[in-house]
Parts: C-alpha cells; structure tokens; sequence
C-alpha cells in the first residue's frame, strides 16, 4: 500500500518531519519579533559629541516613564549632557544624573513625551548558557536594530575600552558593532538582562554585556548619591559554578566568585589570598556570583576588615581583609 501522510510530515535531511520544525521556526520568530515589538520602542540613540560625529555615537534604553536612561560610561564619554533621540522621532538634551566606569554604566534624565515606553530590568541570575538573547541598538548609526543569539557564557570579567575592569559581565555570540553600546540585551521574556558594553575586534560571536542585577545596584546609587562609593578587595571577580556535592557539604550557593586576578599591593593580595581562590560567602553572607559581591562591598565597608570564607584546593578557609575604597583609574 502506498503511503498517504502528507509530504509536508516526511522527514528532510535533519531527520526531523518539516512540520514541527515549522513550529520551532515560527516559536523562535514570535519569539524575537516580541522583543522587537515590547522593547525596541524603549531604545534611544545616545550622542555626547557634536552631531553628525559618529564617536561617542550610542545606545540607551529609557528604564522608567519620568525620563531615567541606561546606556553605558564610554558612550557618555565623560560629558554632563548628551542627547538623546527617540525610536519615534524627536531628540532632546539629557542630563547625566551618574557615571559609573568602573561597571561602565551611566544613568540619564531627559524630557520625555507622554506615553514614552519604558523598559523592564529583570533578573540576571535566572539568564543560564543558551538562553536566548536579542540586542536592539543603533550599530554604525543605523537605528532600532535587532540581532539574536544565545547567552554563551555568564560571570565573565571584562576590562572596557576606558582600562576598567567590569566584573559580571554577561557573553553572548549576538552580532554587535559600534554604536551597539548601551543598547538593550534582552531575554525571551521581554525583559532587559544587559546593557550592551563590548564586542572584540576581529572576532565573531563575542560580545558583552553589563548584567542587569549589576545595573540595579549601580542606579541605586547613582540615585541615592550621585555616584557609585563602594568598597574593593583588589581582586577580578569572576562567577563560577560550584559542584553540587560541594555546596550542600559547606552550605553555599550554587555558584561562588573566582579570583581571576590580583591587584598588585591591594588588600586581598596582603591578606594571602591567591588566584583561583573561590569566595562563597563575606561576613557570613553567602556570595552567589560577582554582583552579590559588589552589592555587599558598599561604603559602609570602606577601611573595615571582612572576613572572607574561601575554598582553596578543596578546603575551606577565612582570611581577613581590609577592604579599600574603589578609585578610579584616570581616563
């Protein structure tokens, strides 16, 4: 007898039948065109120089209705107002309310129309490799664009086209060129993950972004002081898994923060620490990543000694360390 399934159900060369993999295609583009649609209405085109000059030509993305936008330090490039342009047409001068290069991050106010769309931060952690990711921007001028990828990796350190080293820095393989810089990266939700910071020249599939949980703690305080005080062990951190036998045997998190680099001098070099040591808790608080991290070393821990728990070579271990304010390098 002969075989009377439709075509369209017959396998192709991937083995799978054209049908659902129809399905698949048409989930992912509802997917991305979603993001399109919620989010790229909250993108805005950043300028700190004189128009029609393509340095210090970027990103941002307006995160509330009264006029606040994220973009990033190196678009902001030092100045105390930009403009800003809308996806809808219109430009207006902003104020810089912060700037923050050591997460290169800075925070604007603007006049904005009534009904502007604003974009929602969510939570960074929830991100695990392969999510997927969609970067809307203005690469090379070209404004409201859309590019999608994967979430590659996650906790990475960074050091910004300025010198400074960014902790929690979130890589993907989503295509970015200049002028993608403060621009949103945004999960299948429809939420902000990141706020678009680097890709490597010459590379393909490496590009970077400030995770969101990272930025919510910068705007706090860009909001509550003007400016980001904190406290630093002198130390890169990176974000790392723990084995799960592990973390149930010493009660810690899922994940701990690698010392992937030492400052020469600074407090956790004098208090023994050693690279590839793994923190998993400050003062008794558990650390589950690099921005956890960052959100306990505020000012209120300038000059005072913590005491850090680590693992080392399998055991665990405290050191005290004297933490230091964070100064920022020269530009």
């Amino acid at each position: 007898m002969f075989d009377e399934r439709p075509a369209t159900d017959a396998p192709d060369e991937s083995g799978l039948p054209e049908a659902p993999q129809e399905a698949l295609l048409d989930a992912y583009s509802r997917a991305v065109a979603g993001v399109a649609d919620s989010v790229g209405p909250a993108v805005v085109r950043v300028q700190s120089g004189p128009t029609g000059r393509r340095a210090g030509l970027g990103s941002g993305v307006v995160i509330a209705g009264d006029g606040l936008v994220l973009t990033n330090s190196h678009v902001v490039a030092g100045a105390r107002r930009v403009r800003v342009g809308l996806a809808e047409g219109g430009d207006s001068e902003a104020e810089v309310l912060g700037d923050d290069p050591a997460t290169d991050l800075a925070l604007l106010r603007v006049a904005l129309p009534r009904g502007t769309s604003a974009a929602s931060l969510g939570d960074s952690k929830r991100l695990q490799r392969g999510h997927l990711v969609v970067a809307i921007g203005n690469p090379l001028g070209f404004e409201s664009t859309i590019t999608a990828g994967i979430v590659s990796a996650l906790g990475r350190s960074l050091r910004s086209q300025s010198g400074h080293l960014i902790d929690d820095v979130i890589q993907t393989d989503v295509a970015l060129n200049p002028g993608n810089s403060g621009g949103a990266l945004v999960a299948a939700s429809g939420q902000v993950v990141g706020i678009n910071t680097a890709m490597i020249a010459g590379a393909q599939g490496l590009a970077f972004a400030v995770s969101s949980n990272t930025a919510r703690f910068v705007i706090g305080e860009f909001i509550a002081h003007g400016r980001v005080r904190r406290a630093h062990l002198g130390i890169a951190a990176q974000t790392v898994p723990l084995p799960r036998r592990v973390a149930r045997l010493i009660q810690a998190g899922a994940h701990a923060v690698r010392i992937g680099e030492l400052q020469p001098g600074g407090a956790a070099e004098r208090a023994g620490l050693r690279l590839g040591d793994l923190l998993v808790a400050l003062d008794g608080v558990t650390i589950a990543g690099a921005d956890d991290l960052l959100r306990l070393l505020g000012a209120d821990r300038i000059g005072r000694p913590v005491e850090v728990s680590l693992l080392r070579e399998g055991r665990l271990m405290t050191r005290t360390v004297t933490a230091q304010e964070r100064t920022q390098p020269a530009a």
